[in-house]
């Protein structure tokens, strides 16, 4: 039986002590998108608590990924940018309110996808939406990038948020377990 994962472990810090959830909470804010729609995710939770904790952002877990981005879609007909923090296996239920909602009426939905399913995976599951996931992004012809640098992620993640509102279409930022260091399983936890 595989071993049950446990907390994250933050792969990278920036020189000035920050990590990668402080670069996209950094970003977040330059871009003005306010509201952050999440389904809890062990790997996120510390950009998650970090949002919650500013005042700048309106933030609230949501069920389901396809009712956050029916919140995101809500939003941004109200004048309001937001975004949506899932992991990779939420990403499997949200092709029909891609295809049918958000890509079709130009919506901007911003999601960041803790990346699940790779480089050392327990979970079958979790692998088979992993390599799933990009070709329907591409199918719907949706703009993905995987993040595995911490010097890369600042400028990914501004100029995506960037051309996903002029463009009006939606991006999808992958955050590869490279880049926050993705789960830890006990075993590795006891030997560090």
């Amino acid at each position: 039986m595989p071993t049950e994962p446990q907390t994250t472990q933050p792969a990278q810090r920036a020189a000035g002590g920050g990590g990668w959830d402080d670069l996209v909470l950094a970003a977040l804010k330059r871009n003005d998108v306010r509201l952050v729609t999440y389904v809890p995710d062990r790997v996120l939770t510390p950009l998650i608590a970090k949002i919650h904790a500013d005042p700048f952002f309106t933030a609230f877990a949501t069920t389901r990924e396809e009712e956050a981005i029916g919140i995101i879609a809500g939003a941004w007909m109200g004048g309001m940018r937001g975004t949506l923090l899932m992991q990779t296996s939420g990403f499997a239920t949200l092709a029909n309110v891609l295809a049918s909602l958000v890509v079709p009426s130009q919506i901007p939905a911003i999601m960041f996808v803790s990346e699940r399913g790779t480089l050392g995976e327990f979970n079958l599951g979790q692998a088979l939406v992993c390599r799933t996931m990009r070709p329907v992004l591409d199918s719907l012809a949706m703009e993905h990038r995987t993040v595995t640098r911490l010097d890369e992620l600042d400028f990914i993640v501004d100029r995506s948020i960037k051309q996903a509102v002029a463009t009006q279409a939606p991006v999808a930022l992958i955050l590869s377990p490279l880049l926050t260091g993705g789960k830890v399983f006990k075993s590795e936890a006891a030997s560090a």
